[in-house]
């Protein structure tokens, strides 16, 4: 390249380079957590930090710990072992976070060093006054590539005074205890969450293009549980920037760019004569959101997961592969429309905007609470962007953060993202031991006593000390926590439907209700009390009996001797045939009565129609008889 052409490039990436620092003075957001100091009293209180952008953050969790400020290597620049320092915690003690001075190395080496040394989360304490700002990892830094991926602890800064409070402490021989918690640093409003990864499809930028392939085929599985649960809504993103307007027909432009200098990417190889150019990756970055958009429409969004997956493996740049041909084979193997996907892609020579791209730059720009996408990749977690290790286990643990408490998915629930709080004496929380209900339950923050729902009953109460089913059918289970008993085959129970959570005794027995006693009929009421009685207490009840030949009449607390008691029977049966023969006597007499009314009627009637013809015959013969004088 010539020495016109090499400048032109110098203020290309300048222009560039000011775009970029413009566009992240302006929005960005540094990601905080919360760090509370419990000891000593002169400090206590909650103070910011910002996450680290490497190892991994507790999301969803807390960790509490000691703080210590060493005498030596106080940058952590250098191997603690080198001083004969060591952080590992005692057996019994709280963990160790050690606090560092900024200065003079990479934040993910100081980090690196700490935890090489038995650190469990490291403070860095600013050297300048000023806002907080995001500890990221070197760019480009071949040697750091093998440690940063191998942070596993979690990180934070904090501003220059705070840093002095805490080191004035730790010199001053106080006992600093501090939490560090993120469990607000993630939006959690409810069941469903909304995540975005600002990707790319170069595979040849060095240690990050190596940590973000092999993140997706590692996080393909889960991600694909969650979306096929409607448990997430996922989007893939993809950075671009333009080119200036007076650069637009450079070498440069031309190589990188697409749509007349619109939309950018940089070239893989930094070659511009050789190899792979940038517009190469911009339009497979198109090709990728295209596939997702034509998935998405066809009701399979988490298809995007398979053909990146695959685009990696099958079209490679190293083997001369990423292109046009290897991306279709790959396409047509999912069973992609490829006529849709090229339709969506629209023609990268024109000179308009492309609305796919178009969208995606205006995305980049940050909105409500989160900021510009200026890193990447970069993880986007309920509009919050995610800070640290680009890694399965540590990414799905800030997915699951994002859940409302007790909404999570089972693949939250995992053993190897969280233990199991409810194991460890019941989380603290009620149980019915008998019955195996308890008031525990596990989520993802931590474990929640909330009085449970077992087979359509609502237990009501605190949840920690007391739990009681409550409406009806809670009597089905366990007698509603009530008292009961059987005895002989005999069972009883102060569990009442009706009355809502109460116990109450049956009759024949006293108490509270959790526990009961027979009562002692024959003593406490005085049962069978004529002088010939003989009273013996049951359980739940009592018998009476009579001396002699004597019968007990329980209703009328006496006893009547067998044969008047036969007398009284016979009595009382004579009385019933009497009342029987009384009752045949009147239903006869009325039926008698009945018959003969209906022939009474009858009989008047035939007299009534003889006399009626009667008079009809004796006024015609009048009539005739007057006739025959007239004519004479």
């Amino acid at each position: 390249m010539g020495s016109s052409e090499g400048s032109k490039g110098v203020i290309l990436l300048g222009f560039l380079l000011l775009i970029l620092l413009q566009s992240a003075a302006g929005r960005f957001v540094v990601e905080k957590n919360s760090l509370r100091v419990l000891s000593p009293d002169n400090i206590k209180g909650n103070y910011d930090c910002a996450i680290g952008n490497f190892g991994i953050p507790q999301y969803g969790g807390s960790m509490s710990g000691t703080v210590v400020y060493p005498k030596d290597n106080r940058k952590g620049c250098r191997k603690f072992e080198d001083f004969d320092i060591s952080f590992k915690s005692k057996p019994g003690s709280l963990p160790t976070f050690v606090l560092l001075d900024r200065g003079d190395c990479f934040f993910a080496l100081k980090v690196w060093n700490a935890q090489n040394a038995g650190a469990s989360a490291v403070l860095v304490a600013d050297d300048m006054e000023e806002p907080l700002i995001t500890m990221d990892t070197p760019e480009e830094d071949v040697s750091a590539a093998k440690y940063v991926e191998n942070v596993t602890i979690p990180s934070a800064l904090i501003e220059k005074n705070f840093g002095e409070k805490l080191k004035k402490a730790v010199n001053g021989a106080d006992l600093v205890n501090v939490n560090l918690d993120w469990r607000e640093a993630v939006p959690h409003p409810d069941d469903r969450v909304e995540f975005e990864l600002w990707t790319n499809s170069n595979d040849e930028c060095g240690f990050k293009c190596d940590m973000l392939m092999k993140f997706v085929k590692d996080f393909k599985g889960a991600a694909q549980i969650l979306e096929k649960g409607g448990y997430t809504q996922f989007t893939p993103h993809y950075i671009t920037w333009y080119c200036p307007q007076a650069f637009t027909i450079s070498r440069q432009c031309k190589s990188q760019c697409i749509n007349h200098g619109r939309y950018c990417a940089p070239d893989p190889d930094q070659d511009f004569s050789s190899g792979y150019n940038g517009k190469d990756v911009v339009l497979e970055n198109l090709r990728q959101l295209c596939v997702f958009k034509v998935a998405n429409d066809s009701k399979k969004p988490w298809v995007w997961w398979d053909y990146v997956t695959d685009f990696q493996i099958r079209c490679p740049m190293k083997e001369k592969k990423y292109n046009k041909e290897c991306a279709d084979e790959v396409i047509k193997s999912l069973g992609l429309d490829l006529k849709g996907i090229e339709k969506c892609m629209g023609d990268p020579s024109a000179d308009a905007d492309n609305p796919v791209l178009k969208e995606e730059q205006d995305a980049q720009l940050g909105k409500g609470s989160r900021g510009d996408v200026t890193i990447l990749p970069t993880l986007v977690v309920n509009n919050r962007q995610y800070r640290g290790k680009l890694e399965k286990g540590a990414v799905l643990k800030a997915i699951c953060a994002g859940f409302e408490e007790t909404t999570e998915p089972v693949v939250c629930l995992s053993d190897d993202l969280e233990t199991n709080e409810c194991l460890d004496n019941n989380g603290g929380c009620w149980q019915d031991k008998s019955a195996n209900i308890t008031a525990c339950k596990d989520t993802f923050r931590g474990r929640v006593c909330e009085c449970p729902t077992v087979d359509g009953v609502q237990f009501k109460g605190d949840g920690y000390s007391s739990c009681k089913p409550s409406g009806p059918g809670r009597c089905k289970l366990n007698h509603g926590g009530c008292w009961h008993e059987t005895r002989n085959g005999r069972s009883y129970s102060a569990c009442v439907d009706e009355e809502d959570g109460k116990c109450t005794c049956p009759p024949g027995f006293k108490g509270d209700g959790k526990s009961c006693q027979d009562i002692d009929e024959c003593k406490e009421k005085k049962a069978c009390q004529c002088p010939e009685c003989s009273c013996t207490n049951t359980w739940g009840s009592y018998e009476c009996t009579c001396s002699s030949d004597l019968l007990y009449m329980r209703d009328h607390d006496t006893c009547i001797s067998k044969k008047a008691a036969t007398e009284v029977k016979s009595a009382w049966t004579a009385v019933l045939v009497i009342i029987i023969g009384l009752a045949m006597a009147a239903g006869g007499a009325y039926l008698v009565y009945k018959y003969r009314f209906r022939v009474s009627l009858k009989h008047n009637r035939i007299i009534m129609v003889f006399g009626y013809t009667n008079t009809i015959n004796l006024q015609l013969n009048i009539f005739w008889f007057m006739r025959e004088t007239r004519s004479h």
